[in-house]
């Protein structure tokens, strides 16, 4: 599978600790953005985050240790949808991760709008049917249809329950949602943990611990930027308020590693950069080369 070279690739890191074959790691950049519904943006996410990585420290301070040598971080080439219509997009991607699990990797997808993790779920789903799957999102992206369109980026976790078991779907950080998307967390048993229930301590002070108890051992990431607080996180296109930090997302990750769990793969999506505005890219640069860290810390 053809990668990134030096200058383009995630952390830019020599070909050595890049290329495919190698590397246990690999990064897949999907510019996908059909169904945005606010701000625009999330195709140039992708490549706004590998930017951004290029001033990501290759050591990180608390697992003591440089993981992408250790491990070797491949960054395929963006997938291209030029001329492609929905369904042909989505089941490009579908593929992709198909290949790219089968050759052995730990893949990361990076968005792109949140549409993009259905057809990444599906082929983990598929050699993964014992894992759970948690949500970090102000949205809980439930309803039947959006816009007249039901591949909308408001409609991934009904296409994902489709076929995924709705009770192993775990979502934290939700702040905004419909009536309907309400009704169906109730009626389907989807654990959802709601901001507001955690900001007044609703859920008790242990409960990070006893979700992450709830999952099961092979856990699958799908992280919506807009999980952060706008204050964290300004490139996004449905920012919510009183929302989450950097810190607050990585107690969740710290907690999945001190009950030995593991994460099996994971997608970072919706950022939408603006213009001269460097932090945000580079907190999802960091982000993702943090959650790397967790996963590999007992290997």
């Amino acid at each position: 599978m053809e990668t990134l070279g030096k200058t383009k690739n995630f952390l830019a890191i020599e070909e050595e600790y890049s290329n495919y074959e190698n590397s246990r790691i690999v990064i897949l950049p999907v510019p996908y953005e059909v169904t945005t519904s606010y701000g625009k943006g999330t195709r140039k996410g992708p490549r706004a985050i590998l930017k951004a990585s290029a001033y990501v420290e290759f050591y990180d301070d608390e697992t003591k240790r440089e993981l992408c040598f250790e491990k070797g971080i491949a960054t395929v080439k963006p997938l291209q949808f030029d001329y492609l219509n929905q369904t042909e997009s989505l089941s490009l991607i579908e593929k992709t991760v198909e290949t790219i699990l089968k050759d052995g990797k730990f893949l990361v997808a990076v968005g792109g709008e949140h549409t993009i993790t259905l057809p990444v779920v599906k082929p983990f789903f598929e050699r993964f049917p014992n894992m759970t799957l948690l949500q970090f999102d102000a949205h809980s992206d439930l309803r039947n249809i959006y816009e007249e369109n039901p591949f909308s980026h408001a409609c991934v976790m009904s296409r994902i329950i489709e076929f995924f078991p709705p009770e192993k779907l775990f979502q934290v950080g939700i702040r905004a949602l419909s009536i309907e998307e309400a009704e169906l967390i109730d009626k389907m048993k989807i654990k959802t943990y709601f901001a507001w229930k955690i900001k007044q301590n609703l859920y008790g002070s242990n409960w990070i611990s006893r979700l992450v108890e709830s999952l099961s051992d092979q856990i699958y990431i799908t992280f919506d930027v807009d999980y952060f607080d706008p204050s964290v996180m300004p490139s996004t296109g449905t920012p919510e308020p009183d929302g989450f930090s950097y810190s607050d997302a990585i107690s969740i990750m710290r907690e999945i590693v001190a009950q030995g769990k593991k994460i099996i793969g994971f997608d970072v999506v919706e950022l939408a950069p603006i213009k001269k505005l460097h932090y945000p890219d580079l907190t999802i640069a960091r982000l993702i080369y943090k959650m790397l860290n967790y996963t590999f810390t007992k290997e």
